[in-house]
């Protein structure tokens, strides 16, 4: 890595788990943490991390559980949501503050949507970005055939070691289907991108651990059914949801209904983005976070 890039790399032992983290801006700025998604790491953020930072935030972007240069713990219950929710509630401990701007993408976006549902006072404002709100995304997924095909990977990743051991060959070579699906071909990755993306997920372990937020995940969700499902799930912190609306793997029906969970939302649509809207749209996805994030300073 550069010596000049505009961030740190450090560690941290939180719920028991050693996270890889990078950090930028002052430390006595108020703390945003990003969480990124599927089949990411930190450099997911590298266009927002210097925006947050330069504008007086202190920003701090792990690599999650199991992902690049974060510990992989082994097995399924790894990585069930409350595993990964406290992983980011010990981080903000970490960081010596009591609660944080929380920015999620994907994965990263399930994992802090679960965040401000069952810890709501460590997130002072909540960011979603393409990732479903997780009763709409269970009402999507057992009502909307279209969902349905768009999410078949995760029915895929639920096979036992063939998914790792395909998307791992010829040095994850395969990750290109998921950048390239989700997005485009005109330049959401350059090939350095790419193959730092490729580098990360070949990392021993990572794909396994990766595809592991999937396995739990359904998993949880068929335990629920007899139940009624999930339920019900209110978020009771102000919410800003950027959605990309050329999302391959995520349609803007999920969108609709949101205000029945969510309290005070606010959702920003682009339509010429894809999936990875903080790569297609830095600026104004920067320029959304910061302004709804300043509505919390100057109130």
């Amino acid at each position: 890595m550069p010596d000049d890039e505009p961030w740190t790399h450090h560690e941290a032992i939180v719920n028991d788990v050693r996270l890889h983290y990078v950090a930028a801006g002052p430390e006595d700025g108020d703390l945003v943490v990003l969480l990124h998604g599927f089949p990411e790491f930190w450099y997911s953020w590298h266009e927002q991390l210097p925006a947050l930072a330069d504008a007086g935030y202190r920003v701090l972007a792990p690599d999650m559980r199991g992902y690049n240069r974060s510990e992989k713990p082994p097995g399924i219950s790894s990585y069930r949501t409350s595993e990964l929710v406290g992983d980011v509630v010990g981080l903000i401990d970490h960081a010596g503050r009591e609660s944080a701007h929380v920015v999620g993408h994907d994965w990263g976006g399930a994992v802090a949507w679960s965040v401000a549902i069952g810890v709501p006072q460590v997130v002072d404002r909540l960011a979603i970005l393409n990732a479903p709100h997780p009763t709409a995304f269970q009402r999507e997924l057992t009502g909307n055939f279209d969902q349905l095909k768009k999410s078949w990977y995760m029915f895929f990743f639920q096979l036992p070691w063939l998914p790792e051991f395909l998307l791992t060959l010829d040095d994850a070579r395969l990750l290109d289907h998921f950048l390239a699906g989700w997005g485009t071909d005109d330049g959401t990755f350059t090939p350095e991108d790419r193959r730092r993306y490729r580098e990360a997920f070949a990392r021993p372990g990572a794909a396994r651990a990766s595809i592991n937020y999937s396995r739990a995940t359904i998993r949880g969700m068929v335990r629920s059914l007899p139940g009624g499902g999930v339920g019900d799930q209110h978020v009771d912190v102000p919410t800003l949801v950027c959605w990309g609306e050329l999302d391959g793997a995520l349609g803007t029906d999920l969108l609709e209904g949101l205000d029945e969970w969510v309290a005070d939302l606010r959702v920003e649509r682009f339509p010429d983005a894809t999936h990875w809207v903080q790569l297609d749209e830095p600026d104004a996805v920067n320029a959304a976070l910061l302004e709804y994030f300043g509505e919390t300073d100057s109130a």
